[in-house]
C-alpha cells in the first residue's frame, strides 16, 4: 500500500509542476483536466501527509525519551508519542478507504425516477413525500434540481416523477436510494384506523455524457403532444411536450415541464441517454459479480431497502439493519444520518473484499 502511496505522491507533485508550465497553462483543456485530477487526489495526499507526520512524530518522541532528562520535555514527548500511536491506525484505515477503486459515476449528476407502487392513492402520496425529501436534501447539499416530468394526482400525490439533480458527488450520495421504499401508516381515507402498507420505487441513474453513450439521431423518433396538468392557457395552445423513442431498444423518454419544445427535447434526450447508459452500466456491474457482492445493496429497483413506519415514528434501512426514530427529520430532507452509515458499511464491505484478495 505504501509503495502505491509514494507513487501517487510523486505523480501528484508532477501534476503540480506541470500546471505551472506555460504550455499547459495556455492549453485550457489540458489545464482543466490536470486541475480535476489534482482536486481528486488532494484528500488522499493530505491524509498521507498526516500519516507520515504521525510516523515522524513517533520517531522524534522516542529519540527525545532516549536522550532527554528534562522532566517537562520527557512528559511532552510521552504525550506526543501516545497521540502519534493513536493517530496512525485511524489514518491507515482512512488511506485504505481513499485507495478503494472509485465508482466511475460518483461525481456525476443524476436522474431520479420515483414511481408509486402498491397502494393506489396512498402510494402516490408517499411517492410525492419521497420526491419532496430528495428535493430538500439536494437543497441542503447545494445541489440544483430540475423537474423533467411529473404525473400528479388530484389529491396531492404523484404517480411518478422524474427529475435531475446537478452537483458534484450527487451520485456518490444518492445511488444508495435505488430500490423499493415501503410506508406503513393509517391513510387519511381509512375510517377504521387500520395501518396500510404502500410502496414506491426509486431509480437513481448517473447522467451520461455524449462520450458515455453515442446515440444515432436516425435511431430516435420524436413525438410532440400537449402538456397535461397545471400550467394555464399555454398548455392548451401549443404542443410543446416531447416524447423521444429510441427505436432499437424501444426505450421512451418524455418531458413536458418546459414551455418550449426545444427545451423539452433537450431534457428528454438527457433522460434517454441516462436510461441507455444505465443498461450498459448494469451489464458491466453484473459481469463484475465479486465487486457487486461486496456492496451494500445491489441498487436493483426490486430490492426492498427501507421502511417508513409512521405509528412508531421510525425509519429502518434493511440493508444494514439501521433503525432511526426521526421519521419527520428524514422526510424533510435530513438524510445524512441514514446515508453516512450506509456509505461506511459499503466501504467496510469493499475493504474486507480487498483484504481477502490481497491475502
Amino acid at each position: 500500500m505504501f509503495d502505491r502511496l509514494e507513487s501517487i505522491s510523486r505523480h501528484y507533485e508532477e501534476i503540480q509542476r506541470f500546471m505551472t508550465e506555460p504550455d499547459i497553462v495556455n492549453d485550457t483543456e489540458k489545464y482543466l483536466r490536470m486541475m480535476r485530477e489534482s482536486s481528486d487526489l488532494e484528500p488522499l495526499i493530505s491524509t498521507y501527509k498526516k500519516y507520515k507526520d504521525a510516523v515522524q512524530s513517533e520517531k522524534d518522541s522516542l529519540e527525545i525519551l532516549a536522550s532527554e532528562k528534562d522532566p517537562d520535555l520527557v512528559e511532552m514527548a510521552k504525550e506526543e508519542l501516545q497521540q502519534a500511536k493513536a493517530d496512525q491506525p485511524e489514518l491507515v484505515k482512512e488511506l485504505q478507504i481513499l485507495l478503494l477503486p472509485k465508482d466511475e459515476n460518483d461525481d456525476k449528476n443524476i436522474i431520479i425516477e420515483i414511481r408509486g407502487g402498491a397502494g393506489g392513492d396512498e402510494a402516490a402520496l408517499f411517492a410525492y413525500e419521497l420526491y419532496r425529501m430528495y428535493i430538500n436534501y439536494a437543497e441542503r447539499r447545494g445541489y440544483r434540481t430540475e423537474l423533467v416530468s411529473a404525473n400528479e394526482t388530484g389529491i396531492g400525490g404523484m404517480k411518478e416523477a422524474v427529475f435531475i439533480v446537478t452537483g458534484k458527488g450527487a451520485y456518490s450520495r444518492l445511488k444508495y436510494e435505488a430500490g423499493v421504499h415501503r410506508v406503513q401508516r393509517v391513510p387519511v381515507t381509512e375510517s377504521g384506523g387500520r395501518i396500510h402498507t404502500s410502496t414506491a420505487t426509486v431509480a437513481v441513474m448517473p447522467e451520461a455524457e455524449d462520450v458515455d453513450v453515442e446515440i444515432n439521431p436516425a435511431d430516435v423518433r420524436m413525438e410532440v403532444f400537449r402538456s397535461s396538468g397545471a400550467g394555464g392557457q399555454h398548455i392548451n395552445k401549443t404542443s410543446s411536450a416531447v416524447r423521444l423513442i429510441h427505436v432499437p431498444t424501444g426505450m421512451v423518454a418524455e418531458c413536458q415541464e418546459e414551455r418550449s419544445q426545444v427545451q423539452n427535447r433537450e431534457k428528454a434526450m438527457r433522460l434517454l441517454r441516462a436510461r441507455l447508459y444505465e443498461i450498459e452500466y448494469n451489464k458491466k456491474q453484473n459481469e463484475a459479480a465479486e465487486a457487486k457482492r461486496s456492496q451494500v445493496g445491489t441498487g436493483d429497483r426490486s430490492e426492498k431497502i427501507r421502511t417508513y413506519n409512521f405509528p412508531q415514528g421510525r425509519v429502518t434501512d434493511h440493508r444494514i439493519g439501521l433503525t432511526l426514530y426521526s421519521i419527520e427529520k428524514i422526510l424533510n430532507g435530513d438524510l445524512d444520518e441514514l446515508l453516512d452509515p450506509i456509505i461506511s458499511a459499503d466501504q467496510a464491505a469493499k475493504l474486507e473484499e480487498l483484504n481477502k484478495e490481497v491475502m
